[in-house]
């Protein structure tokens, strides 16, 4: 399913790194920045969640609350935050059904594996409306985060 802007995001409930339940609904209230990556510890997953660690005062200001979501179990994402010191959650989407509500899953990936996370950017304001959203095919791509941050500036 192709995730429009304008239309009400998908709820979701997904464990975190540190094994606790986030639910999107819950976040009503607050601009929300989901980041869709395939897996931890890859290079462009790691600059890409890294630029926003580095920038999360940008994400802060806006009011946004940041998810990482990927299909990695919460104990490899727990790995990877505490590697990197990454200053929002990692969530796990083990079962891939988050990823696939968000139109933002590959049938096929590298090495014959089925089920990954796209990397893919959807802002969702504070009645849970999406107001950008961005899927890429290229996993070697990441998000247009001016544009991202402009959406949240405007959220404001």
């Amino acid at each position: 399913m192709q995730i429009q802007v304008g239309q009400q995001a998908p709820d979701f409930s997904l464990y975190d790194s540190a094994k606790n339940k986030v639910t999107l609904s819950e976040q009503k209230g607050k601009n929300v920045l989901l980041l869709f990556f395939p897996q931890a510890f890859t290079s462009v997953c790691t600059t890409e969640l890294c630029g926003v660690r580095d920038n999360i005062a940008t994400y802060n200001n806006a009011h946004a609350a940041v998810f990482g979501i990927s299909v990695d179990s919460v104990f490899t994402l727990a790995q990877f935050k505490e590697a990197q010191q990454y200053n929002f959650p990692l969530l796990s989407d083990f079962n891939k059904e988050t990823s696939a509500a968000y139109g933002a899953i590959y049938t096929d990936w590298i090495l014959d594996m089925k089920g990954v996370s796209k990397r893919a950017a959807f802002v969702i304001d504070r009645e849970g409306i999406v107001r950008y959203a961005e899927v890429l095919e290229n996993a070697g791509e990441v998000p247009n985060f001016n544009s991202i941050q402009e959406v949240l500036k405007q959220l404001n």
